[in-house]
């Protein structure tokens, strides 16, 4: 199943910039473990799916996953070896652009050995450099 949103507003998005830190999203809020991403970069919704698969298979489908991201913006891509010119090309794929301390996925349930060891195994399907997190324990 592929993460893109059932309705836009606009059908093809400037490119916009990557650059900042990540101010909103970035505590473990719903979990008891998360994955952290460490770089500005855009996420393919391909490379979500890939990461939620492979947690869930190391996890055995135990524990509770949330992901904290969603593949909203569109990129557009022309055909190969077309003129340039003849306008914008057609939409390609949905990214969604993540700043460097964003929260990208959480679980709870399961032991934080198997957590870490699930969340390594998803970040070798991520484009940037990741670290684990665990919440505070007040």
């Amino acid at each position: 199943m592929a993460m893109m949103p059932k309705r836009v507003k606009y059908r093809k998005s400037q490119r916009a910039w990557r650059g900042g830190i990540a101010t909103r999203g970035c505590e473990v809020s719903f979990g008891e473990y998360g994955i952290q991403c460490l770089e500005n970069a855009w996420i393919k919704n391909t490379q979500v799916e890939a990461a939620r698969v492979s947690v869930m298979r190391t996890t055995q489908g135990g524990g509770k996953l949330y992901i904290r991201i969603f593949t909203d913006k569109p990129v557009t891509k022309k055909p190969a070896e077309t003129r340039m010119g003849k306008g914008k090309g057609m939409p390609d794929h949905w990214v969604c652009a993540v700043k460097r301390g964003t929260m990208l996925m959480e679980l709870e349930g399961i032991p934080m050995e198997l957590a870490r060891e699930a969340f390594g195994v998803a970040a070798h399907k991520l484009p940037f450099r990741t670290r684990f997190v665990a919440r505070r324990k007040f």
